[in-house]
């Protein structure tokens, strides 16, 4: 296929998997895809070894890495700051109501996770702009081939030291207005992500966004993403004018993927009602499955959330908890169960190898276009 992306990311099919799992990437990329590792939440130490993994396994197919460096954050810690001094400022009433949330539901809020993600107070604290260049050092040690940025436009740096090392760099946007602000910064590839979309999202629906997105981008390529599942709507996207699609979802319901076992029965067992945006997972809008934890904070009962990043660190642990009860057969604790995922888990009717879901988009993709031509000849 002759895109644009094509001389861009070394890559003949425009489909890009964001994922935290590097197995996905990896088994992305070597299928024929675009492999997107998700790096938010890693240390710069943890993010040296997946990506040594990645090279290691990728077969010398390109990839890219994601980070999260939000342009606006309500809290911000100085140099040399850890999780302890953001895990203070919890007010003690929200500590209480997440411990009487998971004891509601059998879940002990106290069992060791052995998770220094998770639940370690000395790691460095969450996107905050100076773990963010520590992490920019890592991956531009790599043979990366994009990096790309959320929640704002990247921090100058992030696009120097890209343009410097000849690698595009990417942003996510939700809004006609965002996408103007991300050209004039000069990013090289614009990710117009629509309301449907899982995680951090806005919402203008992607039917709507990609046009919009595609008028004011001018030369500057964009990727369609939201609620994107199938190769027809790949297809359908790209003749809306977007040079690919960015997707996320699709891949939380692969063997691969880093999904409990739990969460993807839900996520077979889902329709695309079944999601809702919630700040009870990280303090900002992000689209999650709907589950009794988005329930509880949106409930009469509930402090308010925290503003990022504090609401997920009260999250993170109290749901890594949650996994292990379920998983080890606590059923009440299966209401609780969630992870971020958009209104296209409507469409996912089994546990797949990403290979799969690669070769079933190429599949689709090919077959509208082959509808198209069809369509066009008659």
């Amino acid at each position: 296929m002759n895109t644009r992306l094509r001389p861009m990311l070394g890559i003949d099919f425009p489909l890009l998997a964001f994922s935290h799992c590097r197995d996905v990437v990896a088994a992305v990329s070597r299928a024929g895809g675009f492999g997107v590792f998700g790096a938010a939440g890693y240390t710069p130490e943890e993010l040296e070894a997946e990506l040594r993994w990645i090279d290691a396994h990728v077969e010398g197919k390109p990839y890219g890495v994601d980070l999260l460096i939000p342009e606006n954050l309500t809290i911000r810690t100085g140099a040399g700051a850890s999780s302890a001094d953001l895990l203070a400022q919890i007010p003690p009433q929200h500590r209480d109501f997440v411990r009487g949330l998971l004891q509601h539901h059998g879940v002990d809020p106290d069992r060791p996770l052995g998770d220094r993600r998770r639940d370690d107070p000395d790691r460095p604290p969450p996107y905050q702009r100076e773990t963010g260049e520590r992490l920019m050092d890592v991956a531009f040690r790599h043979p990366i081939r994009l990096i790309a940025n959320a929640l704002g436009v990247p921090p100058a740096s992030m696009l120097e030291r890209a343009k410097a090392g000849g690698i595009p760099c990417a942003a996510l946007v939700g809004a006609r207005e965002h996408a103007l602000r991300q050209v004039q910064a000069g990013v090289d590839i614009i990710v117009a992500q629509g309301g449907e979309a899982g995680g951090h999202c806005g919402e203008v629906s992607t039917m709507v966004l990609v046009p919009e997105v595609v008028r004011v981008a001018g030369d500057t390529p964009v990727l369609a993403a939201g609620g994107i599942m199938t190769g027809r709507q790949m297809a359908g996207c790209m003749a809306m004018g977007a040079a690919g699609v960015w997707t996320g979802s699709v891949w939380l319901a692969t063997a691969e993927a880093e999904t409990s076992p739990v969460f993807r029965e839900k996520m077979v067992a889902a329709r695309s009602r079944d999601t809702v945006r919630s700040r009870g997972r990280t303090g900002k809008p992000a689209r999650q499955l709907k589950s009794a934890w988005t329930e509880a904070w949106e409930g009469p009962d509930s402090p308010g959330t925290l503003p990022m990043p504090l609401q997920g660190l009260i999250s993170e642990p109290a749901m890594a908890r949650v996994n292990r009860a379920a998983e080890g057969g606590n059923e009440a604790a299966r209401a609780l169960v969630s992870y971020f995922v958009g209104q296209g888990v409507g469409l996912v009717e089994s546990v797949q190898s990403c290979r799969g879901v690669v070769d079933s988009f190429m599949q689709e993709f090919a077959e509208a276009l082959e509808d198209m031509q069809a369509l066009a000849a008659g």
